[in-house]
């Protein structure tokens, strides 16, 4: 069986999360929704992956975002040439370098945080199953 994954965030500033995850990531603005319910979002993606990212915004009642040190999205990269130019672009849009809380992210890897806090690592390696 086959799924397909949305993952939802709320962001203090949407338009200024599509320009540094489109810049950053490059993804693609795949759907977005203007007061719905009181909402506005942007769904990000590519084409021929089997997720997606929905940020949103409520303007009634804003959910501000409060994520841990280990609230992670890992991108993995094998090819070192394409993974140094992605931790470049990521830096370019806005992106800041810090530190993992946990070791191993920076041992092959670089974790970037956007303005509300939210980290995402990326990996110089092949993913594999862990058995």
């Amino acid at each position: 069986m086959s799924y397909h994954l949305r993952l939802a965030r709320p962001v203090s500033n949407l338009k200024q999360t599509i320009s540094m995850y489109t810049r950053g990531l490059g993804l693609h603005v795949i759907g977005d929704f203007q007061d719905h319910e009181g909402f506005d979002g942007v769904m990000l993606g590519m084409l021929g992956v089997d997720y997606h990212f929905e940020f949103t915004h409520c303007h009634q009642s804003p959910v501000y975002p409060s994520p841990t040190h280990e609230d992670l999205i890992v991108f993995y990269i094998d090819d070192s040439l394409e993974w140094q130019r992605a931790c470049d672009r990521m830096l370019d849009a806005g992106f800041k370098q810090a530190s993992s809380f946990n070791p191993y992210w920076d041992a092959r890897g670089v974790t970037f945080i956007d303005f509300d806090g939210y980290r995402v690592v990326l990996q110089n390696a092949a993913w594999q199953i862990i058995k």
